[in-house]
């Protein structure tokens, strides 16, 4: 469905394109040396952004593999060479752990597991309403099951029991420096240049298992994939499941792709961690029992949706539970799909003790073409991570939560930072529009419009720069006198409309269109809905474009296709920030 709002007639303007040129100019002196390339990198496939500071060829390596991913994930899933007009995933590598920790990330839409404390989630996950975005580190790492006795411990009391000194080696006196104490001195400076990572610092009798850094960023494809082009409501152990298939992901020259092998340890975390009921488990009973969370493990959600994927009895029962579900059927329901429980739960325990299945494809090298690679500016790296934290700063708990207030002032410090951050980048327009962007989100009128006129001053005509100062305008026009507010939203549409025709397929100017009518008490015209209907087709897994459907649909009077909308959302896999007003209005359109 094309719509273009300025086939309504509303009128364009170039007044501020005109106004411009001068300031435009003056920019190309202002970047200097922030127009140097930086050590960031960006690769683009049909269907995937990947953004990395690590090596270009790995950076090539993980962009190609996650196209290939999609092709396999089409083929199995039945969606090769569909019509896709949705918004291509942004995936952020960053580097080890404790750099990826330092970003201020919180999942608000992602909540894997709950898993045992062993296996923290090492990845962020955000379906925006302008596109989704993920992130993970580029290291790989270990889980740790049991810890073992360090050799910086050890090693102290090894050098003492083999220096001359301490076995009484002839000629010694006792004025030796300190063989000890020059040893140790030297391990702790090795800590201190290597922390973690430093060849010294291994355990005996250690039990842990690897975690592939590249496997991460396959399982969470897979599972943003599922829940793109099937958007549907799931339950949370099958996502996590499904991502965890193709974790295992190997490519094997161009035309050879193989998924589901057992993940490196798997045997041994399934024989350490005592498992679920599996009646737990598919009701969903195992998610409020906090014992569970000591029990349950991605392993754990690999080997029972592998079992399921693989098994020609189960496949088609898992089909109908899910379909249950998905038609906002309850757990416990769609759960007699499985039939004798007893009788799953054996097969269950015995996966995995013979060989275990996995699957090879050949397929022509010319279905998952390679990526496009640009070095990214010193000005736009400097916002990559600005760009990722903008969700989990900007969104708040719902009025009445003991958290918002704390949560105000952080955004508040955030902001702040940002503005500074944006002013030392004048010429940057991912800086202007980033700002722009935070400005009208957090309800700053007058600012985001004014943050918007900079960045249209360094590119004019750019469709987020028009949707959010729209977005400004509008606001502000609600705040009016009464006598004035109509005019005001009138122009406040002409900008949103501009941005539209600037770009028909940005979800951000038709989200803005319709919410200048909502949130004015207004009821949307069809025009408003279509856009809201096709911004909810170029991102079906964010929730808020579906929550913003349900209810112009159930005010409509229009209760099933409402549902439709909403039940993703309610009954979704993860819980969000707008899965409470889904519930409810679900709760209220009654059966």
């Amino acid at each position: 469905m094309i719509l273009v709002l300025a086939l309504f007639g509303l009128p364009a303007s170039v007044q501020a394109q005109e106004s411009n040129l001068p300031a435009r100019e003056s920019a190309i002196v202002v970047q200097g040396t922030r127009d140097r390339p930086s050590n960031w990198r960006q690769a683009e496939t049909d269907h995937i952004v990947v953004i990395s500071d690590g090596s270009e060829k790995e950076l090539v390596r993980i962009a190609h593999n996650l196209e290939r991913l999609h092709f396999l994930l089409s083929v199995l899933l039945n969606r090769i060479d569909r019509p896709d007009n949705t918004r291509k995933l942004r995936v952020t590598l960053v580097g080890d752990g404790a750099e990826f920790d330092a970003i201020d990330l919180r999942n608000l839409r992602y909540s894997p597991g709950p898993f045992a404390r062993a296996f923290p989630e090492p990845a962020y996950y955000d379906p925006r309403e302008d596109g989704a975005v993920f992130a993970a580190s580029r290291f790989d790492r270990k889980i740790l099951l049991e810890r073992g006795q360090s050799l910086a411990g050890l090693l102290p009391d090894l050098v003492r029991a083999t220096t001359p000194e301490t076995v009484g080696a002839p000629g010694v006196t006792g004025e030796n420096p300190g063989t000890t104490t020059a040893l140790a001195a030297s391990y702790a400076g090795s800590i201190a240049r290597f922390g973690r990572d430093d060849p010294l610092a291994l355990s005996v009798n250690e039990q842990s298992v690897p975690q592939s850094a590249e496997g991460r960023i396959y399982a969470g494809y897979a599972r943003h994939f599922l829940t793109t082009y099937f958007p549907h409501a799931y339950p949370r152990w099958y996502v996590d499941g499904f991502g965890e298939i193709f974790a295992t992901l190997a490519i094997e020259g161009d035309a050879r792709i193989e998924y589901g092998r057992a993940p490196d340890g798997y045997r041994k975390v399934l024989d350490r961690y005592a498992r679920l009921p599996i009646a737990d488990i598919l009701t969903g009973r195992y998610l409020k029992d906090r014992k569970a969370r000591e029990r349950w493990t991605p392993y754990h959600a690999w080997a029972l949706t592998h079992m399921l994927f693989f098994s020609n009895e189960r496949r088609g029962q898992l089909h109908a539970y899910l379909a249950t579900i998905a038609a906002g059927g309850s757990m416990e329901k769609a759960a007699e799909a499985f039939g004798d429980l007893d009788r799953f739960q054996r097969e269950l325990a015995a996966y995995g003790a013979s060989k275990i299945p996995y699957e090879q494809m050949t397929y022509p090298a010319g279905r998952a073409e390679g990526p496009i690679v640009r070095q990214l500016t010193l000005g736009e790296a400097a916002f990559v991570k600005g760009r990722l934290e903008l969700g989990a700063q900007i969104d708040l708990p719902p009025p009445g939560d003991t958290a918002r207030e704390d949560a105000i002032t952080t955004r508040n410090r955030w902001l702040e930072n940002l503005r500074k951050d944006a002013g030392r980048y004048p010429a940057n327009v991912q800086a202007q529009l980033l700002l722009a962007e935070a400005e009208c989100r957090s309800g700053n009128g007058t600012e985001c419009v004014t943050v918007a006129d900079r960045a249209l001053t360094l590119a004019p005509g750019d469709s987020d720069a028009l949707a959010w100062k729209g977005s400004g305008q509008a606001r502000l026009a609600r705040a009016a006198p009464a006598g004035e507010r109509t005019a005001l939203l009138k122009a406040a549409r002409q900008t949103i409309a501009q941005a539209n025709r600037a770009d028909t397929e940005n979800p951000v100017p038709l989200l803005a269109f319709y919410r200048s009518f909502a949130d004015a008490g207004e009821m949307a015209p069809d025009v408003a809905l279509e856009g809201l209907m096709k911004a909810a087709d170029a991102v079906p897994a964010a929730p808020a474009p579906r929550l913003l459907l349900g209810e112009a649909l159930a005010g409509r009077g229009n209760p099933g296709a409402a549902r439709a909308a909403l039940i993703p959302v309610a009954k979704g896999a993860y819980d969000s920030p707008e899965t409470a007003p889904a519930r409810a209005l679900l709760a209220s359109l009654g059966q």
